[in-house]
C-alpha cells in the first residue's frame, strides 16, 4: 500500500498539514510520500502533469491518496480515472470547479492579458515570491470535469470560512457521490482554507477512514 500527499497550488512538500499527517502515519508503520509538484518548473504546472507524476510515483501499486486544494481535486480526478486503485481518499478543501472558478476570479481583462502575454505572475506562498505561470495551466484545467467522482471511499474536510474554495462545493461533490451510489463523508470545520487551526481534530477525522495497518 502506498500513501501519497498532493499539496495545493503554490504550496510545497513543507506543508504543515502534510508533515503532521506524515508523522502520525509513521506511528502506524506507514510511509507518506509528499512529492514536490512545483517541479520541474512551476511555470509549466498543469493538472495533466500532476496526474502523470502520480502515475510515476505509484508504479501500479494500490494507494491511499491525500490531497489539499488543487491537490485534492487532482487526487479525486486520478482516482476517478483509475477505478479500483485507491483504497481511501482524503480531500482537504478540494478545488472543484477548478477552471470555471479561476476564470471568474481572474476576470475577462486579466484573462486577456494572461493569454496575450502567455504567462501571469502568481503569488507563490511557499516560496515567498511571485512566480510566472503559463496560460497552459488554465487551458489544461478546462479539459477536465469540474466534479470527478472516484470509486474510492472518500472523506472530505472543508472549512466553513474558506475564501479560496467556496464551502458550497464540497457538499455538492458529496451529493453527487451519493447520487451515484459512492461512499463519501463530509466534515465541515470552523476554519479557513488552510485547515490548520486544529490539526489534532483533522487526524481524529482522518484516522478512522484509513485502511487498517498491515
Amino acid at each position: 500500500m502506498r500513501y501519497l500527499w498532493l499539496h495545493g497550488f503554490s504550496s510545497s512538500p513543507d506543508s504543515g498539514k502534510g508533515r503532521f499527517v506524515r508523522d502520525h502515519l509513521a506511528e502506524r508503520g506507514a510511509r507518506l510520500q509528499i512529492p514536490d509538484l512545483n517541479q520541474p518548473a512551476f511555470r509549466d504546472l498543469t493538472v495533466t502533469r500532476m496526474l502523470g507524476q502520480i502515475d510515476a510515483l505509484l508504479e501500479g501499486d494500490p494507494a491511499v491518496l491525500f490531497g489539499s486544494s488543487l491537490g485534492g481535486y487532482t487526487a479525486a480526478l486520478w482516482s476517478a480515472r483509475h477505478p479500483g486503485r485507491v483504497r481511501a481518499l482524503v480531500l482537504l478543501a478540494p478545488a472543484f470547479e477548478l477552471a470555471e472558478r479561476w476564470k471568474r476570479r481572474t476576470g475577462p481583462d486579466e484573462l486577456r492579458r494572461w493569454r496575450e502575454q502567455g504567462y501571469e505572475l502568481m503569488d507563490h506562498y511557499a516560496w515567498g515570491r511571485k512566480e510566472p505561470l503559463s496560460i497552459g495551466f488554465l487551458d489544461d484545467a478546462d479539459r477536465y470535469e469540474p466534479f470527478p467522482l472516484p470509486d474510492a471511499p472518500t472523506l472530505v474536510l472543508q472549512g466553513l470560512r474558506d475564501e479560496v474554495v467556496t464551502p458550497d462545493l464540497a457538499p455538492e461533490f458529496v451529493r453527487r457521490m451519493h447520487e451515484w451510489g459512492r461512499e463519501a463523508r463530509l466534515v465541515l470545520l470552523d476554519d479557513g482554507h488552510e485547515l490548520n487551526a486544529d490539526l489534532p481534530r483533522l487526524w481524529r477525522e482522518i484516522e478512522p477512514h484509513l485502511p487498517a495497518p498491515g
